[in-house]
């Protein structure tokens, strides 16, 4: 009988699809939210992005809680439990979010890459980004796919957090920021924004199809998924954390988007010298590569699986060969987020499609969080892997948090 400690360090071992979603969660998205947070109420909310990761692992670890209680992932739960309208409306807007979020992508990679080696111009940076990562989606393996993920994270966590040690902060504020939660005047919609930034949006159903990669099948696996959810979260959360000290020790200016990640990197060169802009700006680039090499690997999946649903309602809750790596459904879809964003690169992206996406997208996380209530309280389900009482207080949290953003987006928009 294997000893308890062994059976742990067994277990540490496997850790790996949620190294690869919070790799692709964590984004120029949320680089740039933690930034302005940081740039704005320096350690003071420090607190919100640790909120943000224990909210994200929440969900996530919902999706894996549901897949391994019943066998299907949650995509095909929503095609058998819900209103028969949500997965063609979820499909609709995959589509314009893969458009979207891949041509942000390419020009947040563009970017980095251009401010390490300015041979080529931004959007050529882009493209070659783009094409990289769909050959190695393509002929690479998910064993592939997930050792690169944990080399990029390992690269990531250790840049950004060299650069905040190289800002020198106060380390009693930032103690205060992480253990008192406060919210000074005027940083509500900050602190929102970084609760709900942190660690991915749709990118989180990835995490269905990877734990089926690895064979984690059954109740049995439960365990393994949570220390796994648990590292991956861990990690993301102390992203944030450094990138809103990093942002609180230096003076980022006016900089917006893209660009303040570009504008800290000058500031640190001021601070720490050459090496400190390298370091950060690596970290960067590893921050919006690995976003996109999980985008191109794992969305794919949620497509080939909604068609799979939709074509075959009443199917058993088997994998079905159509979710696959080499299945046509994925493959077309990977072939549609590597090449047509592109035009992105050199063209405006159309109002009516930031419209619609924007809409729709506002409406996905707390639906997303109102789904795994429902759903993992179901009186079918084993009364052990339905919700305790501090996943619904947690999810409840999450509703009432992604509902306010929600509201905020549409009045924007509308």
């Amino acid at each position: 009988m294997p000893s308890s400690r062994s059976s742990f360090l067994v277990a540490l071992g496997a850790i790996g699809p949620g190294l690869a979603v919070a790799a692709t969660g964590v984004g120029a998205g949320d680089v740039i939210a933690a930034a302005v947070s940081g740039a704005t109420y320096g350690t003071a909310i420090l607190w919100a992005a640790v909120v943000g990761a224990v909210i994200k692992g929440t969900l996530n670890e919902g999706i894996a809680r549901w897949q391994l209680a019943t066998g299907m992932t949650l995509l095909e739960g929503w095609g058998r439990h819900l209103h028969r309208a949500v997965l063609p409306g979820f499909a609709v807007y995959l589509v314009l979010w893969t458009f979207m979020v891949a041509g942000a992508l390419m020009a947040a990679c563009g970017l980095a890459a251009y401010a390490l080696v300015p041979g080529l111009p931004v959007a050529a940076w882009g493209a070659l980004h783009a094409v990289a990562a769909f050959v190695l989606v393509l002929v690479g393996r998910y064993a592939l796919f997930e050792r690169l993920m944990k080399g990029f994270i390992a690269l990531m966590f250790v840049t950004v957090v060299s650069s905040a040690l190289l800002v020198r902060p106060d380390w009693s504020a930032v103690v205060a920021g992480l253990a008192i939660p406060s919210v000074p005047d005027g940083a509500g919609p900050f602190l929102l924004g970084v609760i709900g930034g942190v660690g991915g949006s749709v990118t989180l159903l990835s995490y269905s199809y990877w734990i089926r990669e690895r064979g984690w099948d059954g109740p049995a696996f439960l365990a393994q998924a949570r220390l796994d959810l648990g590292a991956a979260y861990l990690l993301t959360g102390l992203f944030g954390v450094a990138i809103m000290v990093v942002a609180a020790g230096l003076e980022p200016g006016e900089a917006t988007g893209t660009a303040l990640a570009l504008e800290l990197a000058r500031q640190i060169e001021l601070v720490a010298g050459p090496a400190g802009r390298w370091i950060f700006l690596l970290g960067f680039w590893g921050a919006v590569f690995t976003s996109m090499l999980g985008v191109w690997q794992g969305v794919p999946y949620l497509f080939a699986d909604v068609v799979h649903t939709l074509r075959r309602p009443a199917a058993p809750p088997e994998p079905a060969p159509s979710v696959r790596t080499d299945s046509p459904w994925y493959r077309a879809y990977l072939l549609f987020i590597a090449f047509p964003p592109m035009t992105l690169l050199l063209a405006d992206r159309p109002v009516w499609v930031v419209l619609i996406y924007s809409i729709a997208g506002a409406f996905f996380m707390p639906f997303l969080a109102a789904t795994l209530l429902y759903l993992n309280n179901r009186r079918t389900l084993p009364a052990h892997l339905r919700n305790g009482r501090i996943a619904n207080v947690l999810l409840l949290i999450a509703c009432l948090v992604f509902g306010y953003l929600c509201a905020a987006e549409l009045a924007q928009r509308l």
